[in-house]
C-alpha cells in the first residue's frame, strides 16, 4: 500500500501538475481533494501543452484512474471544456474519470455573485479568480449548495434551484448585476446531470478498495499552504482546506491511511493576487525574474508577484502539512543569477515573528531576514543527477533541506517538459 498527497507548500503555482505528472507514472489512481477551475496546472509533453484546470494530471497517462473527491467545487462547462480539450489532443479519457456524488456544483449566479462583490471591494478585493469558488463554497456551510447527485433527479434539482435562486436573485439586485431567470436553468442543468450521470459514482469505496488491493494513490492538492481557508494568509485565502488535512475530508480517507505527504516548493516564491508576500522583488527585478519564470497565471493569465524563497514560510508549511519530502521546482529559472537571498527569519521592532500566531496585516510590514548565497550563473536544463549540478546549486539544495530539519528533496525540477527532472 501507498498513499501519497502531493500539496503546495507555498502561495500555490508550486508546479504541483508536473510533480503529479510525473508521480503518476507510477501510479493506479489519482485523487483530487479540493478547489475548483480556479487552479491552473500547466503540463507539457514535447511540442504538446497541456492545462488541466479540474481533471486530475494523471489523466495523462493511460490507465491511470482519475477521481474529482467531495471536497472539489465542480464547473460543468470548465470541466466538459476541459475533457473535449484532452480528447482533441489525442488523450483517451472515456471511463477514467469518477466524480463523487456528493462534490458541490458550481451554478452561474455564483460566478456571477463572486465578480460582483470583488467590484464592490474595489481596491480591498481579495483577488479571487472569479470564478464562482468562493460563494460556492458559501453555499454549501450554509447547508444550501447542490451536488453532482441532486443533477441527477429533475424534482430534486427543480425544488432547490427555485429556492436558492429566490435568494440569489435578491443579492444579485443588491450588487446591481442581472438577475437569472430560474426555468431554463433548470434545463440546463438537467441536461448537464445526464451528461454527468455515468461519470458519478461511490468514491469513497472506489479509494478504499484501491487502498486495501495495495494500488499507488496520489492524492493532489489545489492552490497551496498559505492560501489554505484555515492555516494561510487569511482573508487573503481560498475558500477550501489546501493543505494536507483537506485530503482525508475531501475524498473520505483516514489519516491513518496516508503514508507519505511530498511538498512542493518553487525555488523561489511567488503569488496571485492581494495579501502579504513578505520576500517580494523590486518592480524591476520581479519583471526580470517573472519574464524568466513565466510566471503568468496559467488559467487567467495574471503575471505573479515574485519574490526570494522564503524559508520561514516553508517551515510552517512542513509543520500544519506534516510533509515528510520535498519536491523543488523552477531551479532553472535561477541560473542566470549572481547571488540568491533566502529569507531565514522575520523580524518586527526588532524582535522574531513567529508565522503560525501573525495575521495577514503583521506578516505585511515584516521585516525579512535574509541569508546571502551565491548564484551558480551556468545552465542546469539539460542536468539529470545531483552530482551533475554546479556546487552552489547543490549548496542552495542542501541549505534548504538542513533549514528544514533535514526534510529530504526527492525531486528537482531543471525544466517544464517530464525528463527535465533530477531523482534524488
Amino acid at each position: 500500500m501507498a498513499v501519497r498527497i502531493v500539496v503546495g507548500a507555498q502561495w500555490g503555482d508550486e508546479g504541483k501538475g508536473k510533480i503529479v505528472d510525473l508521480l503518476a507514472s507510477e501510479a493506479d489512481v489519482v485523487a483530487r481533494y479540493q478547489g475548483g477551475a480556479n487552479a491552473g496546472h500547466t503540463i507539457c509533453h514535447g511540442d504538446r501543452r497541456f492545462i488541466l484546470r479540474l481533471i486530475p494530471s494523471g489523466i495523462l497517462h493511460d490507465g491511470v484512474m482519475c477521481i474529482l473527491g467531495n471536497g472539489v467545487v465542480v464547473d460543468p462547462v470548465a470541466l466538459f471544456e476541459e475533457l473535449q480539450g484532452l480528447r482533441d489532443q489525442g488523450v483517451q479519457t472515456e471511463g477514467r474519470l469518477m466524480i463523487s456524488p456528493h462534490a458541490h456544483i458550481i451554478f452561474p449566479y455564483h460566478k456571477l455573485i463572486d465578480q460582483a462583490k470583488e467590484r464592490y471591494l474595489g481596491e480591498n478585493q481579495v483577488g479571487t479568480t472569479q470564478r464562482g469558488i468562493g460563494p460556492a463554497y458559501l453555499d454549501k456551510i450554509d447547508r444550501c449548495g447542490i451536488r453532482a447527485v441532486d443533477l441527477l433527479d429533475r424534482a430534486n434539482l427543480t425544488a432547490k434551484l427555485e429556492k436558492n435562486l429566490e435568494e440569489k436573485n435578491k443579492i444579485l439586485r443588491a450588487f446591481g448585476a442581472a438577475e437569472q431567470p430560474v426555468h431554463p436553468m433548470i434545463q440546463q442543468f438537467c441536461d448537464v446531470g445526464e451528461r454527468l450521470r455515468p461519470l458519478v459514482v461511490d468514491t469513497v469505496a472506489y479509494l478504499h478498495r484501491a487502498i486495501l488491493d495495495g494500488k499507488e494513490v496520489l492524492l493532489e492538492g489545489a492552490q497551496g499552504t498559505m492560501l489554505d481557508i484555515d492555516h494561510g494568509t487569511y482573508p487573503f485565502v481560498t475558500s477550501s482546506n489546501a493543505t494536507a488535512g483537506g485530503a482525508c475530508t475531501g475524498l473520505g480517507i483516514g489519516p491513518t491511511l496516508v503514508d507519505r505527504v511530498m511538498g512542493v516548493v518553487k525555488a523561489y516564491t511567488t503569488r496571485v493576487g492581494n495579501g502579504p508576500l513578505p520576500t517580494e522583488f523590486e518592480p524591476a527585478f520581479a519583471d526580470r525574474v517573472r519574464n524568466l519564470g513565466g510566471e503568468f497565471g496559467s488559467v487567467t493569465g495574471r503575471p505573479r508577484r515574485v519574490g526570494w524563497l522564503d524559508l520561514v514560510q516553508i517551515r510552517y508549511a512542513v509543520m500544519v502539512n506534516g510533509i515528510n519530502e520535498l519536491a523543488v521546482t523552477k531551479l532553472d529559472v535561477l541560473d542566470t543569477l549572481e547571488e540568491l537571498h533566502v529569507c531565514t527569519e522575520y523580524r518586527a521592532n526588532g524582535k522574531p515573528v513567529d508565522l503560525s500566531v501573525a495575521d495577514a496585516r503583521t506578516i505585511s510590514e515584516v521585516q525579512p531576514m535574509y541569508r546571502t548565497l551565491p548564484g551558480w550563473q551556468a545552465p542546469t536544463g539539460r542536468v539529470r543527477t545531483l552530482r551533475e549540478l554546479p556546487k552552489p546549486a547543490r549548496d542552495y539544495l542542501q541549505f534548504i533541506e538542513t533549514s528544514l530539519g533535514g526534510v529530504p528533496i526527492r525531486l528537482v525540477s531543471v525544466g517544464q517538459e517530464r525528463q527535465e527532472t533530477i531523482r534524488v
